[in-house]
């Protein structure tokens, strides 16, 4: 098993978000998973991004987004296709901003047959396109899974886990669905939560060493990023985090 450590954080200004792009190399990570905002002012001018920050190995390895499948989401779904190939993305990370409250059963179906042509798109642009789970979003409840990924064209589509999003929508035992989702999960966003709050990795209620052990024993060789969002100290939270993730899975520092 061989697995690869990323990092993503919510930054509010340049100022963050240069000391978050400058310091997860030196820290211990192979990457960061970037939210929209970090990257949204580069999206017409990828060159731009390259020349800033395309030294920096793994600065891009999967970009997050967020929206509807709308022609309007899906334009921009595809500017982000775009962005990707041209900084060398690996990963469209994409939540689905629809509340599950708003949506049916054969709804989701047709959520399926959407992503599984975007995500053929993705493939011609050398990216995979992974649905990332949330709360109230159409794929929450157990059953949704079933539902999504029955229907998704096998190899189109896969999905990001979030450890914390699955205990707040109610997953009692989340070590069953990552077994057996394994063969379409190509991402992880290890989260804690406590008291309805995200928390920094090992501060909070989530029983992360049955998580760990369902990830080593499915065989995952990907990314498995820190979705560090508690409002912590980006240091703080790029220490913590890998300490916390390296303990979990056997390496050494």
């Amino acid at each position: 098993m061989t697995v690869k450590f990323a990092f993503s954080r919510p930054t509010a200004t340049d100022e963050e978000r240069n000391r978050l792009f400058t310091g997860y190399r030196p820290a211990g990570y192979g990457g960061l998973q970037l939210k929209s905002g970090q990257y949204a002012p580069y999206l017409k001018v990828p060159e731009r991004f390259l020349e800033e920050w395309g030294h920096l190995d793994g600065v891009g390895s999967a970009l997050i987004t967020g929206g509807s499948l709308n022609e309007q989401g899906i334009d921009e779904l595809r500017e982000r296709f775009h962005f990707g190939r041209m900084i060398g993305s690996e990963l469209i990370v994409f939540c689905h901003g629809v509340s599950r409250s708003k949506v049916t059963a054969e709804d989701i179906r047709k959520f399926a047959d959407i992503l599984s042509e975007l995500g053929q798109e993705a493939q011609q642009h050398g990216l995979k396109l992974s649905l990332h789970h949330h709360y109230d979003q159409p794929v929450m409840y157990r059953e949704d899974f079933d539902i999504f990924f029955d229907r998704v064209r096998e190899g189109t589509v896969g999905l990001t886990i979030d450890t914390a999003h699955l205990v707040k929508s109610g997953h009692a035992d989340c070590p069953e669905l990552i077994r057996s989702f394994k063969s379409v999960i190509d991402n992880y966003h290890m989260k804690d939560f406590a008291n309805g709050e995200w928390q920094i990795l090992g501060r909070g209620e989530i029983e992360f060493p049955q998580i760990f052990k369902a990830i080593r024993d499915s065989g995952h060789s990907g990314w498995i990023s820190a979705d560090e969002e508690s409002g912590g100290g980006i240091d703080e939270g790029l220490a913590e985090c890998l300490s916390f993730l390296k303990s979990g899975f056997g390496k050494q520092s």
